[in-house]
């Protein structure tokens, strides 16, 4: 088994809905609109292209698990996903986690067991604050026994 992991820093955003079906995401931008209803959080210290590359090397393999620890005040959401060889994590800006296989440069993760809308809304209404720090950690992993398990 191969294994590589990064932690991300965050903040939350008073315009944060986290209400979006198929995706959510991270962002190192700190202005947020109503539209963007998948953002669960801005200012992060990270985006695709500052990943440790131990785990974007397994983030752009197709059998590879990911697991994501959302972290905010106490509270804990746990997310599974997996990697995909389209990805190219080249966006400056931005970590995008998807329900879906569809790759662009800002995808992280696909086949995501959550999007915005399934993140526990006491974790979402602490990250309507701009003074809330959250944390996302993502760990990554190939195991050929449990490679198409997910």
């Amino acid at each position: 088994m191969t294994y590589a992991n990064d932690v991300i820093e965050f903040y939350g955003h008073a315009k944060v809905l986290a209400t979006h079906n198929s995706t959510f995401e991270i962002t190192k931008e700190s202005h947020l609109s109503f539209k963007g209803d998948c953002i669960i959080g801005v200012k992060s210290d990270k985006s695709c292209v500052d990943l440790d590359s131990s785990l974007k090397e397994l983030l752009k393999q197709d059998n590879s698990i990911i697991h994501l620890t959302l972290e905010v005040e106490g509270e804990i959401c746990e997310v599974f996903a997996k990697g995909n060889i389209k990805f190219s994590l080249q966006d400056v800006k931005d970590l995008v986690i998807r329900r879906s296989d569809y790759s662009c440069p800002r995808t992280i993760a696909g086949k995501s067991s959550h999007a915005a809308k399934d993140i526990s809304r006491k974790m979402i209404n602490l990250l309507k604050s701009s003074n809330t720090k959250g944390y996302l950690k993502i760990e990554a992993y190939t195991n050929k026994m449990y490679a198409n398990t997910f």
